[in-house]
């Protein structure tokens, strides 16, 4: 069955492949890139990110070669009230966001397949590195550049209404095939990094936004080693730019154990006390093909982008999901996914609130 499907070129190697390969199975598409800021040269430039002028023309440049109508959609006023303005939110009341997981969930598979929908496309494809069959979402065979874990906030609809054409691919593979084509982004470094900053600086970023807010860094026994000027520039599991006055008293490095906007006060201590085996994430999203957890289902649970995968039990609690570790994980920030697998299909997912 020929299906309308809407091509989200970002003017990267993967959505450019992705594109291609849906066009030559027969498919009837139409490219579109968004633009992310009203001003793309005060984001990043080069290839570093996916918000510029460069990025715009590189994939209107894949869709002519392709072969498939294109178009840029608009969606600056969106993606900063949904993924700027609450990344700086989020950093403001102590906890540590996801922009990419963001931005997939409010932008590309809210806003963008709302629209898509309405204009009578079937569903929209995507370049990126996950497997999806009958709407089931799955790792990618490239472990390095699997995506599922930004993705696990979809809903079943709208997993139902997508397409990644590169499930089965690695990244070298991808890299190949857009050579073969003739498209110039075959070499094109990935994007990294957090697009709508363009130097990198985080810090500075926020404080750019909120202000100067100092505060005093305490250890664990709540004495006084430094001091801060804003408790929105630390993140829990943070080693580095700490700016203690003095070392620990067995000289071992220090960690940033919470961080409490109320009072204004970042906590560190020892590496030891970042371990949890207990979680309690909110917002819970069922989209897999097992039903919630209403008991303790054994599992896996991914707690951030490319981090470790532990094995765990999970059960939902009312609008909470109590996640119990087998072994303990360190860094575990509120803000971030936990993502629940079944071997490597996701079931679903949730925002850590608190961890112990």
């Amino acid at each position: 069955m020929t299906l309308r499907v809407l091509a989200a070129m970002s003017g990267g190697v993967d959505s450019a492949v992705a594109a291609a390969r849906i066009a030559e199975a027969g498919h009837d598409v139409t490219g579109v890139h968004l633009a992310l800021s009203a001003n793309p040269q005060s984001y990043r430039t080069g290839a570093r990110g996916c918000c510029t002028v460069e990025d715009s023309r590189d994939a209107r440049r894949a869709a002519d070669v392709i072969g498939i109508p294109f178009y840029i959609w608009d969606m600056a006023e969106r993606f900063h009230r949904d993924v700027v303005e609450d990344f700086v939110s989020e950093y403001a009341a102590g906890r540590t966001p996801n922009p990419c997981l963001r931005c997939n969930e409010k932008i590309k598979f809210e806003a963008v397949l709302t629209r898509a929908l309405a204009l009578g496309f079937d569903a929209v494809a995507t370049g990126h590195h996950a497997r999806l069959a009958d709407g089931v979402l799955s790792r990618s065979p490239d472990a390095a550049k699997d995506q599922s874990y930004v993705l696990g906030v979809l809903t079943r609809d709208q997993l139902r209404h997508a397409i990644f054409p590169l499930g089965d691919s690695t990244k070298a593979q991808v890299r190949e095939e857009a050579a073969r084509r003739g498209l110039t982004v075959a070499d094109k470094p990935d994007s990294h990094d957090i697009c709508f900053i363009a130097d990198g600086d985080t810090r500075g970023f926020l404080a750019d936004r909120l202000g100067a807010a100092p505060g005093p860094i305490v250890d664990v026994s709540g004495e006084v080693v430094g001091t801060h000027e804003g408790a929105y520039g630390f993140t829990v599991g943070q080693r580095k730019g700490l700016r203690v006055d003095r070392p620990a008293p067995d000289g071992r490095p220090r960690y940033v154990l919470s961080i409490e906007p109320v009072s204004n006060t970042v906590t560190v201590g020892p590496r030891s006390a970042l371990e949890v085996t207990a979680i309690v994430a909110v917002r819970p999203v069922w989209n897999g093909p097992v039903a919630e957890p209403c008991e303790p289902l054994a599992c896996t649970v991914q707690l951030r982008a490319h981090g470790e995968v532990y094995g765990c039990r999970a059960q939902l609690s009312g609008d909470e999901v109590h996640i119990t570790l087998d072994s303990p994980a360190t860094g575990v920030a509120a803000g971030q996914a936990a993502v629940l697998y079944v071997g490597d299909t996701v079931i679903g997912s949730a925002t850590i609130a608190t961890a112990a």
